[in-house]
């Protein structure tokens, strides 16, 4: 819209150029050299839409449109009568140039617009010879007009950005329930029923299997009920994304305030974490328990994640991936390496197993 609106206006204000010309064409030194002009910002007021239309195209689009402002500007001094210029006649194309300021302001913001606003200045300066009042005045009002609106640009793009951000989160929140009712209507119900009808089974693997299901239980009602996490440049509470992964035999330690993070980076370790406690139910031995603590270090962040299963002999990760098994190396050495960090693994058989993930902060 806003691209539009700028043609609409460098094609009034051309129409208004060559209005005034027509009428002091007389008083030109070179009148054909004056029309030769006014023709060429004609081509461009025609070519700049499309050539605006297309994001990879408007950055030359701004250089040419910026080269044409000033070069139409000081093509006065040497058509029109010498007299005329020193006495601050109109300049040839009248107002056309700040056609220029403006598109540089609504893609550059206010310092796209104030610097074309000074290239514009100066060549008015050049085109009079001399800094007079009227050139004072429109220079100031060129600068203006470039800041104002460059930063008022910047500002409708955020607010676009922002509410785009709250279209898609509102969309995701709808969809997250309309799976939360499906998945409570489902698989919630027949986990719990599981739960239930095992609980307290004189066997030992009905008795497990009920355990597992009141586990999946809790995690999957968790998982529906916590709201997404922003995308992009959001933030999430590591404390809280942790402490959705208690359950019967994990124990979760966090720090009373909140540890903000980058709600993609805290996805990311969260789900480390999560395939780390994967391997203690999998791996460590029936009856093994878990604990997971979270340190807020400032710069940086560790998880620690500990357990007191069966633990697994030295060169026995190295084993697994040249089987081909890379569950561990993908799933937490990976994760953490992409996020700038390292994961550090040590076990011993028949004493449990310990991760500890130390993330930076930001991004590196």
């Amino acid at each position: 819209m806003q691209w539009r609106t700028l043609a609409g206006f460098r094609a009034l204000a051309l129409a208004y150029a060559v209005v005034l010309y027509a009428r002091a064409e007389a008083h030109y030194r070179h009148p054909v050299g004056g029309w030769l002009v006014l023709l060429v910002l004609l081509a461009w007021t025609a070519a700049a839409p499309v050539a605006y239309a297309a994001r990879r195209s408007r950055g030359p689009a701004l250089g040419v449109e910026l080269a044409l402002a000033v070069g139409a500007l000081l093509a006065t001094r040497a058509l029109d009568d010498p007299a005329r210029v020193e006495a601050g006649a109109q300049t040839l194309p009248v107002v056309w140039p700040a056609a220029a300021v403006i598109a540089w302001a609504l893609l550059l913001g206010w310092r796209g617009g104030l610097a074309a606003a000074l290239c514009v200045a100066a060549a008015g300066v050049l085109e009079r010879g001399s800094f007079a009042q009227t050139t004072l005045h429109n220079s100031v009002l060129l600068v203006l007009a470039g800041v104002l609106l460059g930063a008022s640009s910047t500002l409708a793009r955020g607010a676009q950005r922002e509410l785009a951000a709250s279209r898609a989160a509102e969309a995701a929140l709808r969809e997250r329930e309309r799976l939360g009712r499906a998945v409570h209507d489902g698989t919630l119900q027949v986990l719990a029923l599981v739960a239930r009808q095992t609980a307290g089974s004189p066997d030992p693997e009905l008795a497990g299997l009920g355990r597992a299901a009141a586990e999946q239980e809790r995690a999957l009602r968790t998982l529906v009920s916590r709201a997404p996490a922003p995308r992009g440049g959001g933030t999430a509470d590591l404390a809280a994304l942790l402490g959705a992964l208690a359950a019967d035999g994990v124990v979760v330690a966090v720090p009373a305030e909140p540890v903000p993070l980058a709600a993609g980076r805290a996805g990311e370790l969260v789900a480390a974490v999560q395939a780390a406690l994967d391997n203690v139910r999998h791996h460590a031995g029936p009856g093994a328990r878990a604990w997971v603590l979270l340190e807020d270090l400032g710069d940086e962040v560790v998880v620690t994640v500990r357990d007191d299963g069966a633990g697994f002999a030295a060169g026995r990760l190295e084993d697994a991936e040249r089987q081909g098994r890379l569950g561990v190396r993908g799933s937490i050495v990976g994760r953490a390496r992409d996020l700038g960090g390292t994961a550090t693994l040590t076990s011993t058989p028949g004493e449990g197993t310990e991760v500890e993930l130390v993330v930076p902060r930001e991004a590196t």
